[in-house]
């Protein structure tokens, strides 16, 4: 009965996971295209500025610029950890947060000694993410926040992660039930799996107003 139960809980994650990395695919893909398309229009915005100014239409440049501003950040990569593809996935729910107007506050630099890969990393960070992102979008946006702080402490590799939150959620057999797509928990299996793939410690605290998950890895 419990090979059963365990292969079944196997195979849900597996399905989750792989969703959630089709996902991944699509807001990465969503960013760059905003990105290539801007490139593109690049010549065609200079020329519009360079006709106002010589017609001395110096308001006019000022408020296209300040369009063309807004329209830049928001596919400008504002985290940089040194790994690409964690740079892309962060920048990418980072966009999700700021839609949903979940202020978002990020310090992570991975160390060049960490031995998870950039796939498992993804996972991780992508799972985090997804489940503070929609814990955040059921309160008031006056109670919104995401803290995330990435990088090392002392030998072992760190990865925190902080959220607004509702009422304290209690574990059942073990796990926090999560109202996403009525799945129990799903996300935060992965990610303890995954942390014990490296031998590392994986712990979450849920209490009034907050939730946080936190975990430590070895550094080679």
């Amino acid at each position: 009965m419990l090979s059963l139960l365990q292969k079944w809980i196997d195979k849900r994650v597996e399905d989750y996971q792989g969703d959630l990395l089709r996902k991944y695919c699509e807001e990465v893909e969503s960013m760059y295209a905003k990105m290539r398309g801007w490139r593109h229009d690049y010549h065609n915005h200079i020329q519009a500025l360079q006709a106002s100014m010589a017609l001395g239409r110096y308001d006019d440049v000022n408020a296209y610029l300040l369009e063309l501003n807004d329209d830049l950040t928001q596919v400008d990569t504002t985290v940089k950890t040194g790994r690409v593809m964690i740079d892309a996935i962060l920048n990418g729910k980072m966009n999700i947060a700021a839609q949903n107007a979940i202020p978002v506050n990020v310090k992570a630099k991975i160390p060049d000694e960490t031995p998870v890969t950039d796939v498992d990393l993804c996972a991780i960070i992508g799972n985090l993410l997804d489940n503070a992102i929609e814990e955040n979008k059921r309160l008031p946006q006056e109670n919104r926040f995401i803290r995330i702080y990435i990088g090392r402490k002392n030998t072992q590799f760190y990865l925190a992660f902080t959220n607004a939150a509702g009422k304290k959620h209690e574990k059942r057999r073990g796990l926090f039930p999560s109202e996403k797509e009525r799945r129990s928990g799903l996300g935060l299996i992965r990610v303890q799996n995954l942390v014990r793939k490296y031998d590392g410690i994986f712990s979450a605290d849920s209490e009034d107003g907050g939730f946080t998950a936190e975990l430590l890895i070895p550094l080679q």
